[in-house]
């Protein structure tokens, strides 16, 4: 989920620094895409993935349930 946000951020990042749109300092698109590295960080760290890690080991790999 994080990764579909980071993606949807870089994209907003690039129609701002593309279009040229004035925007305040918050929305800058540096922010923005700083906004989305976040997010694609917390993805690759594994934050929000729904697994706790206590719960990892006990799936086994060939079982459907």
């Amino acid at each position: 989920m994080l990764g579909i946000a980071a993606a949807v951020l870089f994209f907003i990042s690039f129609l701002i620094n593309a279009a040229d749109i004035a925007t305040n300092d918050a929305f800058s698109s540096t922010n923005v895409m700083l906004l989305g590295l976040t997010a694609l960080a917390l993805h690759l760290a594994g934050v929000g993935s729904g697994r706790s890690a206590h719960s990892v080991g006990r799936r086994r790999p060939w079982s459907r349930s």
